[in-house]
C-alpha cells in the first residue's frame, strides 16, 4: 500500500497528457484562426466576390444579347471598355506633371504599352470567340491553365517565392472548378460540341496564357509604378488596337444590328461592369496579387449560373453550391499565408518589399506593423 501510494500519490489528479493534449488543439485552432479570420482576409474576399460578380454582369449581358436578340460583337463591347477607360484615366494622365504625365510616358516606354494593349484584346477576344467553336466545358477547364502560366511568369518576373500551402490552395481551386464543370455536365448545359473543338481549345489556351500576360503586367505596374498609369495606357492603346480590329472582323455583324433602347441599355451595363472590373481591380492587386485575385475570380461563373436560373431557365444542382464552397477554402488558403519576394542583392527596392509583396497586407498585419503598411499602399 505503501508503495501504490509513493507510486500515485494523487490517484484523481489527470495524466500529464491528458492536460496537455486539448491545450496544444486550441493553441493550434487559436493561430489557424489568427491567420484565417482577419481583416485583411476577409476585405480580400469581399473584394475578390465584387470583382466576380462584374465579370458575372459581363458575361449575363453578352449573353443576353446573343440569345435574344442575336448580336454577337465582343470586339465593340470591349471597344466601349477601353474608350471609357481613355476617357477617364488617359486624360487624367494628361493633366499630370513631370515624369507622370502622359507625354512623358509616351516617350520612354510607348513600346511596351503597345504589347500590353496588344495582349490585353486578343485575350478578352480569343476567350469570347471561343465559345463559337468548343465547348462550355473545354473553355471551363482550359481558362485555368492561366493560373499555372501566371504563377509561372510571376516566378520569374516579380521573383515570388510560394509555399506548399500555396500549391495546395490552387489544386483545391482547380478542384473546384472541376466540380463545377462535372455539375454542368449533369445538368445537361454541355449539348453544343461546337464547329471545331481543336480550334477552340487552341483559341481559350492562347487568350489564358495573353491573360496572364497582362495580369502579371498589371501587378508589376501597379506595385512599382501607379494605378493610374496602367489604367490610362491600357486605355489608349486599348482604344486604338480595338477600333481597328473592329473595323476588320466586325463592320458587318454591326451594320446589322437593329437598335433599339433595350440593346442599348444591354451594352452600357456590360460596359459599366467592365470599366468597375478594370478600375477595381488593381485595388485588389495592391494588397494581394494577381495570382490570388484570378482564384478569387473563379466564382465569377458560378454567380452567372445561379443569375441563368431565372434568366435562362438553367437546372439547378446541389454541386454548384459545394463547387463555390470548395473554390472559397481553395482562396482563403491562398491568401492565409503571405508569399515572400526574392530581391537580388543589388536591389534597390526599399526594405520593405522584402518580406513580399504579394498578400503584403497579411505580412504586415502579423508583424504589426500598420503604419508601414499604409505608408507602402
Amino acid at each position: 500500500m505503501e508503495a501504490d501510494s509513493a507510486a500515485s500519490p494523487n490517484p484523481g489528479a489527470p495524466e500529464p497528457q491528458a492536460v496537455g493534449a486539448p491545450s496544444t488543439i486550441g493553441s493550434l485552432l487559436c493561430r489557424i484562426r489568427g491567420k484565417v479570420f482577419t481583416w485583411n482576409i476577409l476585405k480580400t474576399i469581399v473584394l475578390g466576390q465584387l470583382l466576380s460578380l462584374c465579370i458575372c454582369g459581363t458575361a449575363i449581358t453578352s449573353q443576353y444579347l446573343a440569345e435574344k436578340y442575336k448580336v454577337n460583337t465582343p470586339m465593340l463591347q470591349s471597344f466601349i471598355n477601353y474608350c471609357l477607360l481613355l476617357l477617364v484615366y488617359t486624360v487624367m494622365l494628361a493633366f499630370n506633371s513631370g515624369s507622370d504625365n502622359l507625354l512623358d510616358i509616351l516617350k520612354r516606354k510607348w513600346w511596351k504599352y503597345i504589347l500590353l494593349g496588344l495582349a490585353d484584346v486578343e485575350a478578352n477576344y480569343l476567350i469570347v470567340r471561343a465559345y463559337q467553336y468548343t465547348t462550355l466545358t473545354s473553355v471551363q477547364l482550359l481558362d485555368c491553365f492561366g493560373i499555372p502560366v501566371l504563377m509561372a511568369l510571376s516566378w520569374f518576373i516579380l521573383r515570388a517565392r510560394y509555399r506548399v500551402i500555396h500549391f495546395i490552395a490552387v489544386f483545391v481551386c482547380l478542384l473546384g472548378v472541376g466540380t463545377m464543370v462535372g455539375a454542368d455536365i449533369l445538368a445537361g448545359r454541355d449539348d453544343n460540341s461546337g464547329s471545331d473543338v481543336l480550334i477552340g481549345d487552341i483559341l481559350v489556351l492562347l487568350g489564358a496564357s495573353l491573360y496572364a500576360v497582362s495580369n502579371v503586367c498589371e501587378e508589376y505596374i501597379v506595385k512599382k509604378l501607379s494605378r493610374q498609369e496602367f489604367l490610362g495606357m491600357v486605355g489608349l492603346f486599348g482604344t486604338i488596337i480595338s477600333g481597328i480590329q473592329l473595323l476588320i472582323v466586325e463592320y458587318k455583324d454591326i451594320a446589322s444590328i437593329k437598335w433599339d433602347w433595350k440593346i442599348a441599355l444591354l451594352f452600357v451595363a456590360f460596359a459599366l461592369c467592365m470599366f468597375c472590373l478594370y478600375s477595381f481591380m488593381p485595388l485588389v492587386i495592391q494588397v494581394t496579387s494577381a495570382t490570388s485575385v484570378n482564384l478569387g475570380i473563379l466564382t465569377a461563373d458560378l454567380y452567372s449560373l445561379f443569375f441563368g436560373l431565372f434568366l435562362f431557365n438553367y437546372k439547378f444542382s446541389g454541386l454548384y453550391i459545394l463547387s463555390f464552397t470548395v473554390i472559397m477554402v481553395g482562396f482563403v488558403l491562398y491568401c492565409s499565408a503571405p508569399t515572400r519576394t526574392a530581391e537580388p542583392a543589388e536591389s534597390s527596392v526599399p526594405p520593405v518589399t522584402v518580406i513580399g509583396i504579394d498578400n503584403l497586407g497579411l505580412k504586415l498585419e502579423e508583424s504589426g506593423l500598420p503604419d508601414t503598411h499604409s505608408a507602402v499602399l
